[in-house]
């Protein structure tokens, strides 16, 4: 089921294009899997009306979560792409997963703008990235269980400020939030689809991820490509805290970053994401007011 957050409440996937306004009180599907986990509800709830969904405006499906966990460099051809950068920091390619934090307000509607802020506009990259929403929380998670703890799938950009990122990387003053959790640098959209629209039963999921900028194909590969997939990586970061309902992971972004080709966003630019089974939206990019 796919289920949308829009400013007229919550809304479930219909047909040619049309959706179901929910008789539901929740604004936020946080607030929906810290009570069910499983989004039963939201699948028998009671209609108030069906409607185009172009005629209602997005939001982000979960908009305040308690945490939102990004995998870093967790792609092959990423790693394939960024092998010199490693090399010169002295880094070798991850053994385990690589992961940080952002704060929740980096979290925008998935049709936001992109902008770019004026401390630091000149370096500002996107990343197309699939994520998941915790439905049953829990530490210790194991690996095969995984799935059955994801409420659903949603898709992002990661936004980074490479400048700031470059610092981060190479000095004791910063760290990757700092790149990376600025205002509106994470949008989430379009909707939330619950994973019985997805086979996990054989093998790695693999949906195509694509970004294009102003027309042009910048990244184009299966999620497949993952160097530790959703299981292990969601497995991996339990180990460390608590996952709780409602929390986001972003599970790293595959080769074609503008970082490598130094092809930084500029003002007029249009991004447009699009994740196989999950959803597309699409942003542009403008300066600071």
């Amino acid at each position: 089921m796919r289920y949308y957050v829009t400013d007229r409440g919550i809304a479930r996937s219909a047909t040619d294009g049309l959706v179901d306004l929910l008789d539901v009180d929740d604004t936020d599907l946080v607030t929906v899997v810290q009570r069910d986990p499983n989004l039963t509800g939201l699948a028998s709830a009671a209609v108030t009306g069906t409607v185009p969904l172009a005629t209602l405006s997005l939001l982000a499906p979960v908009r305040r979560p308690g945490k939102i966990v990004c995998m870093a460099i967790n792609y092959q051809s990423h790693i394939d792409e960024i092998g010199h950068v490693l090399k010169a920091l002295n880094q070798e390619p991850p053994t385990e997963p690589v992961f940080f934090l952002v704060p929740s307000t980096a979290i925008t509607t998935p049709g936001a703008n992109i902008v770019l802020p004026a401390m630091a506009p000149d370096q500002v990259d996107y990343e197309i990235e699939l994520a998941l929403v915790i439905g049953q929380g829990g530490k210790h998670i194991a690996e095969a269980d995984v799935w059955s703890r994801v409420a659903g799938l949603t898709l992002s950009n990661d936004i980074s400020a490479r400048d700031i990122q470059r610092t981060a990387m190479m000095t004791p003053t910063a760290e990757l939030g700092h790149a990376k959790g600025l205002d509106g640098f994470k949008p989430l959209g379009p909707a939330l689809v619950t994973m019985d629209e997805f086979d996990v039963s054989n093998g790695p999921l693999d949906l195509m991820l694509e970004t294009k900028v102003n027309g042009e194909v910048r990244q184009h590969t299966s999620t497949a490509d993952m160097l530790f997939d959703i299981p292990a990586s969601v497995s991996y970061i339990s180990k460390y805290f608590t996952l709780e309902p409602g929390d986001v992971i972003l599970t790293g972004s595959p080769a074609g970053v503008g970082v490598v080709s130094q092809t930084f966003l500029r003002p007029g630019d249009v991004v447009e994401l699009s994740a196989e089974g999950v959803g597309s939206f699409t942003q542009h990019v403008v300066a600071d007011a």
